[in-house]
């Protein structure tokens, strides 16, 4: 392992990752970065958990939403296991998916026949969230050795950070866009109905609560109708 030209193409991709415009984007770039950066890499992918229902994130192929869909079914996996740790543990390996596995008994075999040789899981985590996991998979049993895993961890810290930065910049994007959206409907009520500020904003907040919509569709719906109804 050159680590020297590793670290250069590390920093490359750091600066390309903040480049990303869209969370999706960002995370496309990091699964990509995983199959250029890591040897042995034949597939990525990045594990969400919502409870125990799982969500793949650009997954480079469809091996990794397969993996993905038995560790869900499952509720076992290295990646699996890997998003849904708080303390502890935040890497797992399987060297070699044709061996027993008495932590994964399940999962082990049934991953071979999907063509997984051997895998990683690795938390993406910030000192404030935890972002799931980032998955590596190579259709060759024994691909990853210690070199892989330190080459895969470090790829993985730069990960969490640009992941977390993209979502909070879309979050603080949505957020402007929707106080805009709230604005403008406002507006439209304040101007049709004569009313005052907080009254214009007390008819969105009863409407939303008497029709169990969000403030921001009920906002929405004025803007696009120029009425409430």
């Amino acid at each position: 392992m050159d680590w020297r030209m590793f670290a250069q193409q590390m920093a490359s991709m750091a600066r390309d990752l903040l480049a990303q415009d869209s969370v999706d984007a960002t995370l496309g770039r990091i699964t990509a970065s995983a199959i250029e950066l890591v040897a042995g890499c034949d597939a990525a992918g990045i594990l969400l958990l919502h409870g125990k229902r799982v969500q793949s994130l650009a997954p480079t192929g469809d091996l990794v939403v397969q993996s993905d869909r038995l560790q869900e079914r499952l509720e076992e996996g290295p990646c699996f296991d890997a998003a849904r740790t708080r303390e502890g543990e935040r890497v797992f390996r399987i060297a070699d998916v044709t061996k027993e596995h008495a932590r994964w008994p399940a999962y082990a075999p049934q991953a071979r026949e999907l063509g997984v040789g051997s895998m990683m899981g690795f938390l993406l985590f910030t000192e404030d969230e935890d972002l799931g996991a980032l998955d590596f998979y190579s259709r060759r049993p024994g691909a990853f050795t210690e070199a892989s895993e330190t080459a895969g961890w470090l790829l993985a810290s730069h990960a969490a950070v640009a992941f977390s930065s993209a979502r909070t910049h879309a979050q603080l994007e949505q957020a402007i866009a929707t106080r805009h959206t709230i604005g403008e409907a406002m507006g439209i009520l304040m101007g049709s109905h004569h009313l005052t500020e907080d009254q214009a904003f007390d008819v969105l907040r009863r409407y939303s609560q008497e029709k169990n919509i969000k403030v921001r569709e009920v906002a929405r719906r004025i803007c696009e109708k120029g009425a409430l109804a």
